[in-house]
């Protein structure tokens, strides 16, 4: 039953070949090796922004080094996936994870002021990651989080699915609250967290229909081949 979940999660993702995948627990994990670094790069991303934030909420984009280095890691990802599928070279799931992990990691530092800027009263004019010392720490936790991933948290057995599910589902959530808060009746209303949870219960149906729509068009597009 819980294999049947976890496929039914990551089915309109990801191809879900077990080759391409991790497993936790005994059971594959929703999506490939390349998709869990995004999604929980993105997740453990935004986490780690959140902390280095503090009680600010940074509402500009960081500076052009940091971006860069986005830059850098999303292309990375490009490169391996491109090069591995037209058969140029051969990848292998670490670099898979690795190279998601950092384009999930850059995507939430993107995401995250964006957010900011929406769904706060008062966002803070500031930058997040800031500074040497705050981009040495950005950089140190992802290279901690890739650790973490890989050797840890498949100690978690079921744990480990579970944890990628809620990654998939607070990813989209998270997107979707960017694009909630443009609209007037939820755009900056935000002075609490408990104040976010009308923004929060639409971005969620929303990741609900999105998950279940994605699901639909794998299904409707096997069934002409």
């Amino acid at each position: 039953m819980l294999d049947a979940f976890f496929m039914a999660i990551g089915y309109g993702l990801c191809h879900q070949m077990p080759e391409r995948s991790f497993f936790g627990g005994g059971y594959q994990l929703p999506v490939c090796a390349r998709d869990t670094g995004i999604y929980l790069g993105f997740a453990l991303g935004l986490l780690v922004l959140a902390l280095l934030a503090r009680k600010s909420r940074p509402q500009d984009l960081p500076h052009w080094p940091v971006l860069l280095v986005i830059g850098v890691f999303i292309a990375a990802m490009g490169f391996d996936g491109v090069t591995s599928y037209a058969g140029l070279r051969e990848s292998t799931n670490d670099l898979r994870l690795a190279t998601g992990l950092g384009t999930g990691w850059g995507l939430a530092a993107l995401t995250f002021p964006m957010l900011n800027s929406q769904v706060w009263v008062h966002p803070s004019v500031a930058r997040t990651p800031h500074g040497v010392r705050e981009v040495a720490v950005w950089l140190g936790a992802l290279v901690a989080c890739f650790v973490l991933v890989r050797w840890g948290m498949p100690l978690l057995g079921v744990g480990y699915p579970l944890a990628l599910v809620v990654a998939i589902i607070a990813t989209f959530a998270a997107i979707n609250l960017v694009f909630v808060g443009l609209m007037p009746p939820f755009e900056r209303r935000a002075q609490r967290l408990r104040d976010l949870w009308p923004a929060l219960i639409v971005a969620n149906l929303l990741t609900v229909l999105e998950l279940a729509g994605a699901a639909w068009l794998r299904s409707f597009a096997e069934s002409l081949l």
